[in-house]
């Protein structure tokens, strides 16, 4: 483990981001701690950028009088889901002790900070972690920001983070000269960049985490069926449905539609950095960190987990089956081909390819 000075550490992380990296430097390093309300269950702001107001309703309808607005990555205390208006498509809703905040605008995340390694373990180029608060704060290790959502977030004064359930590598620890733990995030299918983040927000996975589930069934027995009409997900283990979950899948348009046919995915990794460009008609877009990826066909559309918005059950993605991080871990653990944290991805070609996906539309 590499001992930094405060000095040495201004120098590692550059001039580049002048008073706004120093400030935040000066944010992170003394607490030592992550500070959010307390709560089982919080909500993360999770609309960004926030083309339009996030507020706090007297009521569970879009109509009622307004508490106050939230900004992005706002925090409020998830007390419990309830039915009310429909705003969009949806009707959920958030009771928190302040009003009601539409559901879909939302990410529900946990609190739960961890001890950190004093070292990468022995043998190891580093290890794979979970972010498991709501979010931690990325300072440059290797400045200029080369990744486009990086200075996307810097250029509007937005501070670059990492959110609950995002998958990351880890190849470096140090401590500073104020006794903080601080992992070195690389994304090895990215930019290049490479950040440092507090230690607390990020748990090691372990074996046991991305352990399979359900190995002694026939690989053949499995299956996934993905419903756009309905917009959900099932998987089978012959004929009984052994998990279900709603899902966002591409908008219904010619350019991002899901396409509905029988897919035999060929790739599987713990996480990848998403991103296309604005072309044909499509919006761009630039996301790190996407957790959980199983690839469904070679055009690059996947099943993964989506920090980004809580609308599931509704169209939301640019082609990909979006879900929960939760379901996404479940599904990659319990699909083929199964995938151990030191190999971390796999890759396969016909006729040994992973469990088949089947895309279906349904008409009332």
């Amino acid at each position: 483990m590499t001992k930094f000075s405060r000095r040495d550490f201004l120098k590692l992380t550059g001039a580049s981001l002048g008073a706004l990296a120093f400030r935040r430097f000066e944010g992170l390093l003394p607490a030592g701690k992550l500070d959010f309300p307390e709560g089982e269950i919080l909500g993360r702001v999770s609309v960004f950028p926030n083309y339009y107001a996030t507020p706090v309703k007297t009521e569970p309808h879009p109509a009622a009088a307004t508490v106050r607005e939230l900004p992005e990555d706002a925090l409020v205390v998830w007390e419990r889901e309830v039915v009310g208006a429909a705003k969009s498509i949806s009707k959920r809703w958030v009771e928190t002790p302040e009003g009601y905040v539409y559901e879909p605008d939302l990410q529900p995340v946990r609190n739960f900070p961890n001890i950190p390694l004093a070292a990468i373990p022995d043998g190891k180029a580093g290890f794979w972690a979970e972010v498991t608060v709501p979010y931690v704060d990325l300072i440059i290790a290797n400045p200029p920001a080369r990744a486009g959502w990086y200075k996307d977030a810097v250029a509007i004064g937005f501070t670059p983070r990492l959110y609950y359930g995002q998958v990351i590598w880890i190849d470096q620890i140090m401590t500073t000269e104020a006794g903080q733990v601080m992992y070195r995030c690389n994304e090895r299918y990215g930019y290049g960049d490479l950040f440092w983040v507090d230690a607390t927000g990020l748990y090691q996975l372990t074996p046991e985490d991305v352990a399979p589930i359900s190995p002694d069934i026939d690989p053949l027995q499995k299956k996934i069926v993905v419903n756009t009409t309905y917009q959900t997900l099932s998987c089978f283990e012959g004929e009984q449905e052994v998990y279900f979950c709603r899902v966002s899948t591409g908008y219904d348009s010619e350019s991002y539609r899901t396409p509905a046919g029988g897919y035999n995915p060929h790739r599987k990794l713990l996480s990848i950095p998403m991103g296309a460009s604005s072309t044909e008609g499509r919006s761009g877009y630039d996301t790190p960190a996407v957790g959980w990826p199983f690839f469904m066909n070679g055009d690059g559309i996947a099943i993964h987990a989506a920090f980004w918005h809580n609308d599931f059950g509704t169209r939301r993605s640019h082609g990909c089956v979006n879900t929960k991080a939760p379901d996404a871990k479940w599904i990659w653990r319990w699909t083929t081909p199964y995938v151990s944290l030191d190999e971390s991805e796999a890759s396969l070609t016909w006729p040994d390819h992973g469990t088949k996906v089947d895309v279906v539309k349904r008409t009332f």
